[in-house]
């Protein structure tokens, strides 16, 4: 299984090395060597792991992963894409509840329905889709960022270079973020998803000293404008305030077996 999986992999310019897993599961990572990047598989002795799909131009493949055994109530199937994105390989679990046979219908299930309906909006074809930027939307990894032209915010309440971040992943630097509702919570490296108020106020008083805790609020209606800088994407320049969506990802339920964010 391993050289056929590593030779596909080849198809789109990377390198895949398997490695025996704990248990029956599955993981993939992207890490680096002296030679660069590299996808990890690491496979338990009940993962059987296929390729459904490779796309040597586009350099992304759809792996499949079986955990649990070829059939029964216990297997659990897993989607990954995995490719290139500007400047280095990243894997993204796809939402069970949107199965994708092919790198096409995988990058589809990653797209919130907010961004379907922005390109319907704004005239945005199939074929033009999977751009970067379009009418309908601009994208920078995981996140996308939709026209609102007649939206209307305080400035009192206009943040300058404030971080948007999926989990420990890198965060994207927004020039002004306006947000609105949400749950306000605190985080910090320990809990970087965050903790809400009364969470916080369970914590021992020598916990709370210990970390560094910011307050931010979690899953607000986010808008961005000006410049979003990321080092691993390309800057992105808003010339009027965008809605600041995520991709489906964390839906997935395969999103604990992938240990590369961002």
């Amino acid at each position: 299984m391993g050289n056929v999986i590593e030779n596909k992999f080849e198809k789109i310019g990377a390198r895949a090395r398997f490695v025996e897993g704990r248990g029956p599961d599955f993981s993939v990572n992207v890490l680096r060597d002296r030679n660069g990047e590299y996808f990890e598989l690491a496979c338990g002795n009940e993962a059987v792991v296929t390729v459904l799909d490779v796309r040597p131009k586009d350099r992304h493949l759809l792996l499949l992963a079986n955990v649990g055994g070829q059939r029964g109530p216990r297997t659990v199937r897993s989607r990954f894409l995995c490719g290139h994105d500007e400047r280095h390989w990243f894997v993204a679990a796809v939402p069970e509840s949107r199965p994708a046979r092919d790198v096409s219908a995988a990058k589809d299930a990653l797209k919130p329905e907010a961004v379907w309906e922005s390109m319907r909006k704004h005239g945005v074809s199939m074929a033009d889709r999977d751009l970067r930027k379009t009418a309908g939307f601009l994208r920078q990894g995981e996140w996308f960022f939709l026209p609102r032209r007649d939206l209307k915010v305080n400035l009192n309440f206009v943040l300058r270079n404030e971080p948007i971040r999926r989990g420990r992943g890198k965060p994207h630097i927004c020039q002004e973020l306006y947000r609105q509702g949400g749950e306000r919570v605190h985080v910090c490296n320990r809990w970087p998803n965050g903790l809400t108020d009364l969470q916080f106020r369970s914590l021992s008083e020598e916990m709370r000293r210990k970390e560094r805790w910011t307050v931010m609020r979690r899953n607000p209606r986010a808008y961005v404008r000006g410049t979003v800088r990321h080092p691993d994407h390309k800057t992105i320049y808003l010339a009027f305030w965008h809605e600041v969506v995520m991709n489906t990802e964390t839906q997935a339920a395969a999103m604990r077996h992938v240990a590369f964010l961002d």
